[in-house]
């Protein structure tokens, strides 16, 4: 089963919460496609579609500049929270990212990054060391998503577990649809996750 149709079914299962910072009634007076330029006066404002944090997330370049939204912040990692976040999307829309020839990144919060390549490459690098830490603790006992994300976020605010639950959970489920894993049931919040 393709990465894609696990996440929408989860979403349609509704057992892993998330939608955090939805607005239902929210309806955009346009939709745009990506690469679609918006002209004015002679510049041009492009439309880059970057899921992964969000699956409908949009970063916009324009001259040296790209105004990347919460995909890239130079304060934290991005949050990925299913089923609205993929982690499959947001490693993708990173090297897409990298493709590109602006590398000034202007984030929805938080200063400028200068370098937004480099900070990519530490996310893409950020991500692949939170998943050798799953596995890791996954080798050492089976657990839940909460119980992973309070056993290796252990230096953290306890405030900040929720957010650090949605990240691990995230990676749970690439995993698990990769195979790498397996789940004790249907994949949630309080199920169990083994290695294989």
């Amino acid at each position: 089963m393709g990465e894609a149709k696990v996440w929408w079914q989860l979403a349609q299962l509704g057992t892993i919460a998330g939608g955090e910072g939805i607005d239902e009634a929210f309806q955009p007076d346009i939709t745009l496609l990506d690469g679609f330029e918006l002209q004015h006066d002679g510049a041009c404002l492009t439309a880059i579609w970057t899921p992964g944090h969000f699956g409908n997330h949009m970063a916009f370049a324009y001259d040296k500049y790209i105004f990347c939204g919460d995909h890239v912040m130079g304060w934290a990692s991005s949050m990925v929270s299913p089923p609205d976040g993929d982690l499959v999307a947001f490693r993708q829309s990173c090297t897409r990212l990298l493709t590109r020839p602006e590398t000034f990144y202007l984030p929805g919060h938080g200063d400028p990054i200068e370098d937004g390549p480099t900070r990519l490459r530490w996310l893409l690098a950020h991500r692949d060391d939170r998943e050798m830490q799953i596995l890791a603790a996954l080798d050492q006992r089976s657990d839940t998503a909460q119980g992973l994300a309070e056993r290796i976020y252990s230096d953290i605010d306890p405030c900040l577990i929720p957010a650090a639950t949605r990240n691990v959970l995230a990676h749970l489920i690439d995993l698990n649809t990769r195979k790498v894993i397996s789940s004790n049931g249907i994949m949630d919040l309080n199920t169990k996750y083994s290695t294989l």
